[in-house]
C-alpha cells in the first residue's frame, strides 16, 4: 500500500499570475545580484522592498514538502484561543512544472488505496489536487527554476488561514493593506526554508483598546523537506492518549472506507537491536535533542535541562538510554551555522513577553506521523502565574509558599515540571485530565505517598499543586511530577519492535492496554461531562478535595496581606493576588458543581469489565448540592473581609463574588445541561438526579434562605429571572419547561406569603420578585 497524493481541500487556492513581460537575462541577473541570497533546500533571493525569489532545483520538483504557517506575533485581545506560536495551517505541497510555470500544489495523504486495487482510479479522480499558487518561471538554469513569490507572501493567501471566519465577522476585517505589509526576513537551510512576513488588516469593528482600527500580524512560514525513508506507522488506541492523524483506506475489506488514526511519534530506533532485544539499555540511532535558547537566564538552565531529561526515566523502562538530551545552544563563535529556525534542530525558546503561558508544538510528517522537530516556547511572565498560585493553593500548609519572593529552588522546580509537560506534548502526548482523579484524596495528605507518586498519575494533566494537604501534614510534595501513566504511555508509543508489521504491533499493544487500562492510574480521558476529567483538580472525590481546598483558602485569605505586602509597599500585589484568590475559589466550587448532571466516562473495549458511560448517582449529586448550599449560596463573608478589601478597592468586591455565584447557578440550570440530564437519565446506566429534583433543591436552598442579606437577595433575583429566561428558551425540552412552569407558579405563592414581613427591605425585595413573576405570567 502506498500513500497517494490526493486532494483534501481545506482552503481555496489562489493563482498568482506574474507579469508576462520579461527582461533580458542579463538584466534579470543584475537584479538578482542586488538581492541578498541564501543557499539551502530552496535558494532564496530577498530584497528590502519585499522582493522574494525562489530558486527551485529540479530534484525538488514533485517531492513531498510540508508547509506550516504559524502566528509569530499577533494583536492584543485578538483571540483567547490563538497566541504567539499558534498554527494556522499545515499542508503537504509539491512544486510541479507545467510548461513555463511552477505550480504549488496542495497534496493530501488522508485518502489511501492499494496500488493494485481498481478503486484507486476512482479515488484519484474524485480527489483532484488544488493549485494553491502558480508562478511564471523567470529564469531556467543549472537544472533549477527561479520564480517570483513576492506576491504570495505580501498578500493574504487563503491557504495560509491567517484570519479565521469567526474573527472576520466579529471584527469586520477588511483586506490586507499592502502599504503596511512586508516580507521581514528569509532564511534557507538544507532541509527547510523560513519566511517571516507582516500583514496589516483594516478593522471596522476593533476590540476594546484598539483605537487604530488595525490588526497587524507577523507570520512565520516553514517549507520543510519530508523524509524519503518512511517511518512505519503505529495505529492508535483510544484508551491511550496520543496526538494522531486520521486516514481513510478505500481498499478496506469493510463495506465502506475504513477510517483509522496513526500516532505522531519521533523515530526512535536502537543502535544495537540485538542488545535491545536482550533487555539491555541501548542508545538510539538518533536521539531527541533539544537546544536551549541562549536568551534563557543562566539560573534557570539546570531546571530546563532536568525537565527535558526527566523523560529518560520513561525511556529507560523500555530499553532506551539517553533517548532525550538537552544542550545549551552553541554561540555564533562555536557554530556560526547553527540557527533555531533550522528544522534539523529542536529548541526551547525563552521569550521576553508579558504572556503567561508555555506551549509545546511540533511538526510531523503527515504521511506517517513521524515528528520531525519541535520548538517549546516559554514566556517569561509564566513564572508569575506559578508563583501566585503556589502561594494561594499551598500557602496554608507550605511555609515556603508564604511569600512573593519564592525561593529560587521552588520556582526552578515549577519550571522543571512545566517544561516536562510541554516536552510531553512534543513527544506526542495530549492532555490527560482523568489522571488527576486516580489517587484517593486522603493519600494526597501523606508525605510518603506524594513523594513517591506525586499528586496525579500524569504530568499531562492540569494538576499543578497539592491544595489538599492541610497544616501539620509532614513531608508533603506540593508540586507535580511525572507519574505512572506517563511511563505507560511512553511504553505504548516508543517501545521498539524489530521486524514486526504495524498490524502485528497493534495486536501486541492492544493486549498490553487490555491488561492495564481499567486501573485508575492508567486511564485516559478528556473533559466532556465527566467529573473525573477536570482541569486544575486533584483526587478522586471533588467534594472532599474542595472542602480541604476551601479550608486552606480561608487561612490564606486571613494572611494574604502579611504574605504579600511588606511595610512601605503599595497594595498592587495584594489586589492582584486577591483577584486570583477569587479564581481559586471559583475553581474549587466548579469542581463540585461538575458532578451535577455528570456522566462518568470509561474508555474500554468489549470484554473489559465496566460500563463506558454511567451517570453520577443521585446520592452523590445531592451531596454536591449540599456542598454548594453551604459554600456558595449562603454569603461567604470570609471571602471578602472588609479589612482586606478596603486596602485596594473603593467599590468593594460584592458584585464579583455574586457574579461567581450567579454564573454557577446559570450553568447548573442551563438549557444544555437540563436537556442533557433528561437525555442521560433516560438512556444511560445508573440512577442519576432528575431535573425536577434539581430545580426543587436549588429553589429550596436559594429561595428559602432566612433573612437574606444583599448578596443572597441578588442571587434570589437572578434565580427568578433565570427561570423566566428558561421558560422563553425555544431550545429547552418540553419536559423541562413543564418543571420551570410549576416552579414559577409555586414561587409566586411563596413570595406572596413572604411579602408580609416586618423588615421593610425584605418586604420590598419579595414584592419586587413577585411582581416580576406576575408580569411574566400575564404576558
Amino acid at each position: 500500500m502506498r500513500l497517494l497524493t490526493l486532494a483534501f481541500v481545506l482552503f481555496f487556492g489562489t493563482i498568482y499570475a506574474q507579469d508576462d513581460s520579461s527582461d533580458s537575462s542579463d538584466k534579470f541577473d543584475k537584479k538578482l545580484e542586488k538581492l541578498s541570497s541564501q543557499k539551502g533546500m530552496i535558494t532564496t533571493y530577498f530584497g528590502e522592498n519585499s522582493e522574494l525569489f525562489f530558486e527551485i532545483p529540479e530534484n525538488l520538483l514533485n517531492k513531498d514538502l510540508l508547509m506550516v504557517t504559524r502566528l509569530r506575533q499577533l494583536p492584543a485581545n485578538y483571540s483567547a484561543y490563538r497566541n504567539a506560536g499558534s498554527k494556522t495551517s499545515e499542508q503537504m505541497i509539491h512544486f510541479q512544472k507545467k510548461g513555463n510555470r511552477i505550480d504549488m500544489i496542495q497534496v493530501s495523504t488522508t485518502n489511501i488505496a492499494d496500488d493494485d486495487d481498481p478503486i484507486l482510479i476512482s479515488v484519484q479522480q474524485n480527489n483532484f489536487n488544488p493549485i494553491l499558487a502558480s508562478f511564471k518561471i523567470e529564469k531556467e538554469a543549472n537544472n533549477s527554476f527561479i520564480i517570483d513569490v513576492s506576491k504570495l507572501y505580501n498578500d493574504d493567501s487563503p491557504s495560509f488561514n491567517i484570519i479565521g471566519e469567526r474573527q472576520k465577522k466579529e471584527y469586520k476585517i477588511s483586506g490586507v493593506d499592502k502599504s503596511r505589509s512586508r516580507i521581514d526576513e528569509v532564511k534557507s537551510f538544507p532541509k527547510n526554508t523560513e519566511i517571516i512576513h507582516t500583514l496589516t488588516y483594516k478593522v471596522n469593528k476593533p476590540p476594546r483598546g484598539n483605537s487604530a482600527n488595525t490588526f497587524t500580524f507577523q507570520i512565520n512560514h516553514s517549507i520543510i523537506e519530508l523524509p524519503e525513508d518512511l517511518m512505519p506507522v503505529r495505529y492508535t488506541d483510544p484508551r491511550v492518549g496520543w496526538f494522531s492523524l486520521k486516514k481513510y483506506n478505500y481498499s478496506s475489506d469493510k463495506l465502506k472506507s475504513d477510517s483509522y488514526t496513526i500516532a505522531k511519534r519521533w523515530r526512535l530506533e536502537p543502535k544495537d537491536k540485538k542488545a535491545y532485544a536482550n533487555g539491555e539499555l541501548v542508545e538510539p540511532v538518533k536521539p531527541i535533542v533539544y537546544y536551549l535558547d541562549p536568551a534563557t537566564p543562566t539560573k534557570w538552565i539546570p531546571y530546563f535541562i532536568k525537565g527535558i531529561e526527566d523523560w529518560n526515566k520513561a525511556f529507560n523502562k523500555i530499553g532506551f538510554k539517553n533517548a532525550i538530551i538537552a544542550k545549551v545552544a552553541p554561540t555564533k563563535e562555536e557554530d556560526p551555522d547553527f540557527s533555531p529556525e533550522d528544522v534539523r534542530y529542536s529548541t526551547v525558546r525563552y521569550v521576553a513577553s508579558t504572556t503567561r503561558n508555555a506551549v509545546g508544538p511540533s511538526v510531523a510528517d503527515p504521511r506517517t506521523g513521524e515528528i520531525i522537530e519541535s520548538d517549546i516556547i516559554w514566556y517569561h511572565n509564566h513564572l508569575r502565574s506559578y508563583r501566585n498560585r503556589y502561594l494561594l493553593e499551598t500557602g496554608a500548609a507550605n511555609p515556603k509558599a508564604r511569600t512573593l519572593d519564592t525561593p529560587e529552588e521552588e520556582i526552578g522546580e515549577m519550571m522543571r515540571r512545566v517544561i516536562s509537560h510541554e516536552i510531553g506534548h512534543a513527544l506526542g502526548l495530549p492532555h490527560n485530565m482523568k489522571a488527576s482523579s486516580a489517587y484517593p484524596v486522603d493519600s494526597l495528605r501523606s508525605g510518603k505517598f506524594t513523594q513517591k507518586m506525586g499528586i496525579a498519575a500524569s504530568i499531562m494533566d492540569y494538576a499543578r499543586y497539592n491544595y489538599v494537604a492541610q497544616p501539620g501534614d509532614e513531608n508533603i510534595r506540593f508540586i507535580r511530577k511525572l507519574g505512572e501513566y506517563d511511563m505507560y504511555t511512553i511504553d505504548w508509543g516508543y517501545r521498539y519492535f524489530d521486524g514486526k508489521t504495524p498490524e502485528e504491533i497493534k495486536a501486541i499493544l492492544k493486549a498490553m492496554v487490555d491488561g492495564k487500562s481499567m486501573q485508575k492510574i492508567y486511564m485516559f480521558g478528556g473533559r466532556n461531562n465527566d467529573p473525573d476529567s477536570q482541569t486544575e483538580n486533584i483526587g478522586d472525590d471533588p467534594i472532599k478535595a474542595s472542602q480541604y481546598g476551601l479550608s486552606n483558602l480561608k487561612i490564606v485569605t486571613q494572611n494574604l496581606e502579611e504574605w504579600t505586602t511588606p511595610k512601605g509597599e503599595n497594595y498592587d500585589e495584594l489586589e492582584e493576588l486577591y483577584g486570583e484568590l477569587l479564581s481559586v475559589y471559583r475553581r474549587y466550587i466548579y469542581h463540585v458543581s461538575s458532578m451535577i448532571g455528570g456522566v462518568h466516562e470509561t474508555l474500554l473495549n468489549k470484554g473489559q469489565d465496566g460500563t463506558p458511560y454511567k451517570v453520577v448517582s443521585e446520592e452523590e449529586q445531592l451531596q454536591a448540592l449540599a456542598f454548594l448550599k453551604e459554600n456558595v449560596w449562603t454569603t461567604q463573608n470570609w471571602l471578602m473581609p472588609e479589612e482586606l478589601v478596603s486596602k485596594f478597592s473603593s467599590r468593594g468586591t460584592l458584585n464579583r463574588v455574586v457574579g461567581i455565584n450567579t454564573s454557577l447557578l446559570k450553568r447548573l440550570l442551563s438549557t444544555s445541561k437540563l436537556n442533557a440530564m433528561l437525555n442521560s437519565n433516560a438512556t444511560l446506566s445508573g440512577n442519576g438526579l432528575n431535573v425536577m429534583k434539581l430545580m426543587k433543591t436549588l429553589s429550596k436552598d436559594i429561595m428559602a434562605i432566612k433573612n437574606p442579606d444583599l448578596a443572597e437577595r441578588q442571587l434570589q433575583a437572578a434565580f427568578v429571572n433565570h427561570l423566566i429566561d428558561l421558560s422563553e428558551d425555544k431550545n429547552l425540552a418540553a419536559e423541562a419547561k413543564a418543571y420551570v412552569a410549576k416552579h414559577k407558579k409555586d414561587l409566586m405563592k411563596d413570595l406572596e406569603r413572604k411579602q408580609k414581613n416586618n423588615n421593610d427591605i425584605l418586604s420590598a425585595h419579595f414584592l419586587y420578585l413577585h411582581e416580576v413573576l406576575r408580569k411574566d405570567a400575564e404576558q
